[in-house]
């Protein structure tokens, strides 16, 4: 009874306006997320953009990807090497680094081995034990 009066057109009809409205929420994610993360712009560009985007919601978005749609990348790839770097940073320090009897051990053997002179191997020796 429901598929007499609902065609398969517009089944199919109604899932692409679903799977379009999707994407739009997606893309204005996108932009939202690249107009905040923008260190290139000051806060009142940021605000100009805002109210663009939602008084003019489909122009906003279009006119803010042809403008600054070419560094969208540029910007993300920057914050996710941050991120990563941020994590390596945390990861090391949880870690522990490598205890003060390991490094003056390998203090010693560069001192045995001539790569540092007697003055320098008591300073990073001080530097190490306070």
């Amino acid at each position: 009874m429901f598929a007499s009066s609902y065609p398969l057109l517009d089944l199919f009809l109604t899932m692409l306006e679903i799977f379009l409205f999707i994407v739009w929420i997606w893309l204005l994610i996108v932009v939202f997320g690249d107009i905040f993360r923008s260190h290139d712009m000051g806060g009142l560009a940021k605000a100009i953009w805002v109210i663009f985007i939602i008084i003019i919601p489909y122009l906003g978005v279009l006119i803010y990807l042809i403008a600054r749609g070419g560094s969208m990348h540029e910007r993300a790839v920057t914050a996710a090497k941050a991120q990563q770097d941020a994590f390596d940073a945390y990861v090391k320090q949880a870690a522990g680094s490598s205890s003060n009897v390991d490094q003056l051990a390998k203090l010693a053997d560069l001192k045995a081995k001539g790569v540092l002179s007697d003055a320098e191997f008591e300073a990073q020796k001080a530097k190490l034990l306070s």
